[in-house]
């Protein structure tokens, strides 16, 4: 069982920190170089996006499960290290939750207040001025996301068998 559960979490943190790698190196950037304009870029990053937070919601909620039934029957120094990978994942969790459910629907409401296409809406239009601040609140969340992932896996990485 134990083998199991730690499996289970390993392959939730790396499907979760390996997607967001993917999106930040390959996705976003192949999408904004090929794509002729940065609406429909932004359609592909942004539905990309939305699944990969379920991934990680996901991913996360089973980490969680699987974490804490291991914590149950752990020694005191191996709950340290099981506390710390759960701080950081709550921490991915509620930073993705935040994303999916606050930050995204507000910017289809700017989306849509700046005309659609917000590159194309005139700079000092409200739409899309709340548009950019939110893209640069997006991208500092998705970072903040990956690099607690990474510090979860180098706790992971450390962990005896």
């Amino acid at each position: 069982m134990q083998i199991l559960l730690r499996a289970l979490r390993l392959f939730a943190m790396v499907a979760w920190v390996g997607g967001l790698g993917f999106f930040a190196f390959v996705v976003a950037p192949v999408a904004f170089h090929s794509l002729p304009s940065a609406h429909e870029a932004g359609i592909v990053v942004g539905g990309t996006l939305r699944v990969l937070h379920w991934i990680g919601l996901v991913g996360g909620a089973i980490f969680y499960v699987a974490t804490g039934l291991l914590w149950l029957r752990a020694g005191v120094t191996a709950r340290v290290e099981f506390a710390i990978e759960m701080i950081l994942a709550g921490m991915m969790m509620a930073g993705t939750f935040y994303s999916q459910f606050k930050i995204l629907p507000a910017m289809e409401v700017d989306r849509a207040l700046a005309g659609g296409a917000v590159e194309t809406a005139p700079a000092g239009n409200p739409g899309r001025v709340d548009f950019e601040r939110l893209h640069t609140l997006s991208e500092r969340l998705e970072g903040f996301v990956f690099f607690c992932g990474l510090g979860v896996v180098f706790v992971l990485s450390r962990e005896s068998q």
